[in-house]
């Protein structure tokens, strides 16, 4: 049986090591913190629809074609694990101003050109969904396709999944990929992928998130997600069923994981407007998290070496391109390249290729 090292245990890693290990690959995955870091701290958006953006194509056709695989995927780990994962059908993204408004317009006219659904509500069908929202919101785009996933519950899910497919875990700092010796080796370590493969184009991109905990005689959090830009600032509440997910920052600030007065102070701020019964939630967690970046915010999958595949580099999609990311490293690992995955291969960055062997 050929050997595979799965190196990164977060979202990535977990389900390549576990498709790997169902289609016959003897899989050691090596991360001192399995099940850690990012994946975990995350919101748990799959939004590719309502994050588009005209001129970028190759983003939302990739998002798309992962967001089509999830219910599949979701399947068959609750098969395995008993696990179900998402927590919200539906995404809303809300305008508080006109500016606001004519934005919603242009993404859901380049959106629906593409053949994707989403449609505009105005001020009252907004109320009519969801009635606990300010009455200051003016509309919304409506992507009824769009869910959410609780991160930490396929986290736990897919370690579950990836030991009972016989992948060997093991808590363990990878220095240089040259200590390993398996067939192959799959670089999954987000953020921090460079310090493994300097050559890759990634960088750290912090965020900062909350999680709120609903009181009682608190109003409901919505049942849907609710994205919104709010001076200027993206923000997002994702619902939990004892609670709401609150994110996040954006940073350019290295591996800095503090968790700011500031930070927290315009999350909370910037919740209420949208939200104004927010603040009666309890405050139960404030963390950060780094996104792995990219240049042309799509991720990095595909062969490095002969030897080497990467999956990294997913932005603030992570957990949204988990199915898209383990179908195409697995074909990759066989030779059979994903045609819905070509516009992340490594080698559009022409100073990627190595070749440690």
């Amino acid at each position: 049986m050929r050997t595979l090292a799965v190196v990164g245990g977060g979202v990535i890693g977990l389900a390549v090591a576990w498709h790997a290990a169902e289609v016959g690959w003897s899989v050691t995955l090596l991360d001192p913190a399995v099940a850690a870091g990012a994946s975990w701290i995350a919101g748990g958006m799959l939004a590719p629809l309502s994050e588009g953006w005209p001129g970028e194509d190759r983003v939302l056709a990739f998002g798309a074609a992962s967001l089509a695989r999830w219910p599949r995927f979701a399947a068959r780990l609750e098969a395995a694990t008993g696990v179900g994962v998402f927590v919200a059908d539906q995404t809303m993204t809300v305008a508080l101003d006109q500016a606001d408004v004519a934005d919603l317009h242009t993404v859901a006219d380049w959106v629906t050109e593409r053949g994707h659904q989403v449609r505009l509500l105005d001020r009252a069908a907004v109320r009519e969904l969801e009635p606990t929202l300010s009455r200051t919101v003016r509309a919304a785009l409506f992507a009824p396709t769009e869910p959410a996933i609780d991160n930490r519950k396929l986290m736990v899910a897919l370690r579950s999944a990836a030991q009972a497919a016989g992948v060997v875990v093991r808590a363990r700092t990878v220095h240089s990929l040259t200590e390993l010796d398996h067939d192959q080796i799959v670089l999954a370590t987000g953020a921090a992928s460079a310090k493994l493969w300097p050559e890759l184009p990634i960088r750290p991109i912090k965020g900062e998130i909350l999680r709120l905990r609903q009181r009682p005689g608190v109003a409901p959090a919505p049942r849907r997600v609710v994205r919104a830009r709010v001076h200027g600032r993206p923000l997002y509440l994702v619902p939990r069923p004892d609670g709401i997910v609150v994110g996040a920052t954006h940073y350019e600030a290295g591996f800095d994981a503090t968790v700011t007065v500031a930070g927290v102070r315009d999350l909370i701020s910037d919740a209420e407007t949208v939200l104004p019964g927010i603040g009666e939630y309890e405050l139960t967690e404030a963390s950060a998290g780094f996104r792995p970046g990219s240049p042309d915010n799509l991720p990095v999958i595909g062969r490095l070496t002969d030897r080497i595949v990467a999956a990294t580099g997913h932005g603030r999609n992570g957990m949204l391109t988990v199915p898209i990311t383990a179908d195409a490293v697995v074909g990759a690992l066989g030779g059979k390249a994903l045609p819905d995955a070509d516009v992340a291969d490594p080698q559009r960055f022409s100073t990627i290729a190595g070749d440690i062997r």
